[in-house]
């Protein structure tokens, strides 16, 4: 499933918080709830390398979002996901605690001694204690379901630091600030043309 085949509206920008994704998609999907929009498959994960996720996952620029399995070995044909040790927690607007955020790096051969890759994971579960609403149906445990967001670390080199050191460390602008920047440079143009008599 890719965000090709989604029926979004013009101008649609998936770009959740955390809190977003624990409360409009993970939670639904384990209460068994409707979600609205439904747009995040679930598939096996260790039946796909990071790379081939695209078409697969729903995908938002460089991001790949879906529900999967919880699963303690994280082994796939080619690799496995390896926990980096950093858990955070994921805290409502009402300052509840209602999920957790892990981050994984995929690593390339067998375990233990895999070679890291440039690809990362951060795999969101439910926090069950931040929701305690009475009449609110069971979740589904026998599932145990986690939501992955998937991405590509960009690699650092010595290249791109010479590079940063040559532009002075700027960043791209957009147009309305290319446009904002140019009026402002032909105003002190016109200022060092006037001149004045001593």
């Amino acid at each position: 499933m890719g965000s090709e085949r989604v029926n979004l509206p013009p101008g649609f920008v998936f770009s959740p918080t955390d809190e977003e994704l624990i409360l409009h998609f993970l939670y639904p999907k384990a209460f068994l709830l409707p979600c609205h929009p439904n747009i995040i498959p679930d598939f096996d994960l260790s039946l796909f390398h990071p790379f081939q996720l695209s078409g697969k996952a729903f995908s938002c620029g460089n991001q790949f979002y879906f529900f999967c399995k919880y699963k303690k070995r994280r082994v796939t044909e080619s690799g496995y996901w390896k926990e980096i040790g950093v858990t955070e927690s994921v805290v409502s607007a009402e300052g509840k605690k209602v999920g957790i955020k892990k981050y994984l790096v995929f690593k390339s051969g067998e375990a233990p001694h895999g070679t890291e890759t440039s690809w990362a994971m951060q795999e969101y579960h439910l926090c069950s204690s931040g929701f305690n609403i009475q009449g609110s149906p069971k979740p589904d445990h026998k599932s145990k379901w986690v939501l992955c967001r998937v991405y590509e670390k960009k690699m650092d080199s010595e290249d791109d630091d010479d590079d940063d050191d040559d532009e002075g460390g700027s960043t791209e602008l957009s147009w309305m600030d290319e446009m904002y920047m140019s009026t402002l440079d032909d105003e002190e143009e016109e200022e060092e043309e006037i001149s004045f008599p001593n």
